[in-house]
């Protein structure tokens, strides 16, 4: 008798500072803002903290074990690519997203308007419905180095569940 895959939860957490003249993309959407995030790939903290808390579901490690930033090949990818290159990884493992909840901390721009085409670019990437995907945006009214505007971060947790046979 073949063992049965069960639900597996996973947690992800990205912290990137912001810089003049780098485009401000988060959760695969490009915001229009004077500053953006700083890193070797797009420096999409939202989709960072998505791809981590699958591969943790999955026990495959952190994104940078599978994309190091001393990879040159990766310099400047869309993060958009690296949650594509997980949920691969994920659905050849047996698994699609039982539901995802993530958070978004960050004192400027106002993200609001701009919550709903996020949410619906995350749900796309994971090929999940938009349902099962929930975003909250949050600041730290003032409080350290986020609430200085000098950063933003992202946390998510993944509930993986069976591919349905």
């Amino acid at each position: 008798m073949g063992e049965r895959a069960l639900p597996r939860i996973g947690h992800g957490v990205d912290f990137h500072q912001l810089a003049e003249g780098r485009p401000l993309v988060l959760g695969g959407v490009e915001i229009p803002w004077h500053r953006g995030l700083v890193g070797h790939s797009d420096g999409d903290a939202l989709l960072h903290a998505v791809a981590d808390a699958i591969l943790g579901a999955l026990g495959l490690g952190d994104l940078g074990v599978h994309f190091p930033s001393s990879d040159p090949s990766l310099k400047g990818i869309a993060s958009a690519e690296l949650v594509s290159r997980v949920v691969a990884d994920m659905s050849a493992a047996g698994y699609r997203v039982g539901n995802l909840d993530a958070t978004v901390v960050a004192e400027a721009p106002r993200l609001a308007p701009h919550q709903s085409a996020m949410r619906a670019r995350v749900a796309e990437l994971l090929d999940a419905e938009r349902e099962r995907v929930n975003l909250k945006l949050t600041s730290t009214d003032g409080l350290g180095a986020l609430g200085r505007g000098e950063g933003i971060s992202a946390t998510a947790v993944v509930l993986l569940e069976p591919q349905p046979a």
